[in-house]
């Protein structure tokens, strides 16, 4: 209960906050009001549209972030197995790092189909988090752990289910928690720059376009919500997995 009313109580303070905002400013084409922007949310949740283009989105940013996390975890586990292969790839995770999401679309652009623009820079943004994390959580297992585990008889099957995953899954679960927020960034920076057909980025373009704020700050909120939610399903997904293998 308490933390409900902390949860409660910064909401209502930055909800507060921008009101006081909107009527400083007294422009709605600059700052809309927190009411008429909940009132365009309610009114688009009703739209079949406005779900295809949610629908679309999800589907183009979890499949970025499976084939990112996919790819990032067993590129760990060759470089945490491998010096060599190790040395040969983390200039990769250093490019990946330090070059512009804006510079990965306008190279996927031109790459590949526009439609699969979106999912491919989800991907590229969530390897370098998945890859640096998973290896650093492989190569912190206690090495004496596996050792007594061989010595009690546990099978490699048995040492890596009750010692390495449970030693790994902390950095794993943590690379997520970072990885869908980033997914979704690039997810929709990338419909954005590129639109095709219904989604959430398309519609935002649209908003810029026709100027029209109150949209634009409806359709970011729903963007946020959706990756709460996705990033409060992946982990509850991945802690049910853990106990399951414990």
């Amino acid at each position: 209960m308490k933390k409900a009313f902390y949860s409660v109580a910064a909401a209502g303070f930055w909800i507060i906050l921008w009101e006081i905002i909107y009527l400083a400013v007294g422009q709605s084409i600059l700052v809309p009001s927190p009411l008429s922007v909940f009132n365009k949310l309610c009114e688009f949740v009703v739209l079949k549209d406005f779900w295809i283009s949610v629908a679309t989105s999800l589907l183009r940013v979890v499949s970025g972030l499976f084939f990112g996390t996919v790819l990032g975890t067993v590129l760990a586990v060759l470089t945490a197995k491998s010096k060599l292969l190790r040395f040969f790839f983390s200039p990769a995770i250093h490019i990946i790092k330090s070059t512009p999401v804006a510079s990965f679309i306008i190279l996927a652009i031109l790459w590949l189909s526009v439609e699969n623009v979106p999912a491919f820079t989800a991907m590229l943004i969530v390897l370098p988090t998945v890859w640096a994390n998973t290896e650093k959580g492989i190569l912190s297992v206690d090495k004496d752990l596996l050792q007594m585990g061989k010595a009690f008889g546990l099978s490699k099957r048995e040492s890596f289910l009750r010692i390495t995953v449970p030693s790994v899954k902390p950095f794993f679960i943590a690379a997520l928690n970072s990885a869908v927020g980033m997914a979704w960034k690039a997810g929709i920076a990338a419909e954005v720059i590129c639109p095709h057909g219904k989604s959430l980025g398309a519609a935002l373009q649209d908003s810029k376009i026709y100027f029209n704020t109150v949209d634009t700050f409806a359709l970011t909120s729903a963007v946020v919500i959706l990756s709460v939610l996705l990033e409060k399903a992946i982990l509850a997904l991945t802690s049910k997995g853990g106990r399951k293998n414990a």
